[in-house]
């Protein structure tokens, strides 16, 4: 079975967090943020990595919560 990230993308009524794959959203924030400490908190319980997109619906950053095959450089014990 493969880990589906969760992603904080624009929605109609502020940002919505949905798992990969999903088209309806897991919930529905106000704010960019409050739907990070969700979409961070679900990303956590599933080990997956959080997509973070812009308004724009780009992709403008990432964080793995689970097991980094490519974990970054500064961070290798």
């Amino acid at each position: 079975m493969t880990k589906k990230d969760i992603h904080v993308v624009p929605h109609k009524d502020g940002w919505a967090v949905i798992k990969e794959g999903n088209q309806k959203a897991r919930s529905v924030h106000r704010t960019q943020a409050e739907a990070l400490v969700q979409g961070r908190d679900q990303a956590k319980r599933d080990k997956v990595e959080l997509v973070t997109h812009g308004r724009d619906g780009r992709i403008r950053d990432s964080d793995c919560y689970g097991n980094d095959p490519n974990p970054p450089k500064d961070k290798v014990p």
